[in-house]
């Protein structure tokens, strides 16, 4: 139903922005504010706005700056003005998915604009399967009235740790094996990149930059122990499991809920990550 709710908002917020969205229509005796988001055409952008950690393994947070202006006067004194959540239009849990917002910020003394940071959180296992809505809005203050559109004093933050499969993973399965999220990460932490597509025009000058991407994930894998030694300033850790077993957890410290089973097989002697759907993950 809270999904329902949002995408109605989202469909309001578009309907509004096309009625009625040109800021120099608006004339009143104490100042507004808004979020001053612009597209290519230095228009109001009222669009969503997107992120994904999944290219930037073991990031535990990261700052989206909000730019925010006024449509009214500058002043020489600095001016009080609030940015809250929507909650009936929000998914993310403060403090799991994001920083608590301050009970007000400030607009500069002779200044219009200004750039509000939101700190969003990738500390939740399940960004990895899911993505989640926060919604910002300024809203009226001592020193700010709220009487622009809501398109533009609003503005729709979807994030997520999902990876996806990249279309050059086909091209290298061989090596890569079956495409998991597991296997892309694990990828990614050992600080692989595009790969080439083979067939493409001057595909062969690119090969030997991603046989060294693969021989670098194939060594980390088959040895993350070695491969965190090496590695101190990446932040990852192996712990021991709890539960009578030779397995690991393999996390980021800053993250220690997003793991990765690493389990130990007697039959040949060796650890093996595990991906998503409980299968080895084997790069050659």
């Amino acid at each position: 139903m809270k999904r329902y709710f949002i995408y109605t908002f989202l469909l309001a917020l578009f309907l509004s922005a096309c009625k009625k969205n040109d800021i120099s229509l608006y004339d009143s005796a104490v100042d507004n504010i808004y979020l001053n988001y612009l597209d290519d055409d230095g228009k109001n952008d009222t669009n969503i706005v997107t992120y994904s950690f999944a290219g930037s393994p073991g990031l535990a947070s990261d700052t989206i700056w909000i730019p925010v202006a006024i449509a009214g006067k500058r002043v020489n004194r600095d001016r009080k003005f609030v940015l809250s959540v929507v909650d009936n239009w929000t998914t993310a849990q403060k403090d799991m998915h994001y920083e608590p917002l301050k009970p007000f910020y400030i607009m500069p003394a002779d200044s219009g604009k200004t750039s509000v940071p939101l700190i969003i959180k990738n500390t939740d296992p399940q960004l990895a399967n899911t993505s989640v809505t926060l919604t910002l809005q300024v809203i009226q203050s001592e020193d700010f009235a709220s009487e622009l559109p809501v398109a533009i004093r609003t503005k729709t933050f979807v994030y997520s740790n999902r990876l996806e499969q990249p279309s050059w993973w086909v091209f290298w399965m061989g090596n890569l094996g079956p495409y998991s999220r597991t296997s892309h990460r694990l990828f990614l932490i050992s600080g692989g990149q595009d790969l080439v597509n083979p067939g493409a025009p001057d595909g062969y000058m690119g090969i030997p930059r991603t046989l060294y991407y693969l021989e670098n994930v194939k060594n980390f894998t088959v040895d993350p122990f070695t491969w965190i030694l090496r590695n101190p300033e990446k932040g990852y850790v192996l712990a021991k499991r709890n539960d009578g077993t030779e397995d690991y957890d393999f996390y980021q410290k800053e993250s220690p809920l997003v793991k990765i089973h690493l389990k130990f097989f007697p039959q040949v002697n060796r650890y093996f990550f595990m991906n998503e759907n409980g299968n080895q993950v084997i790069f050659n």
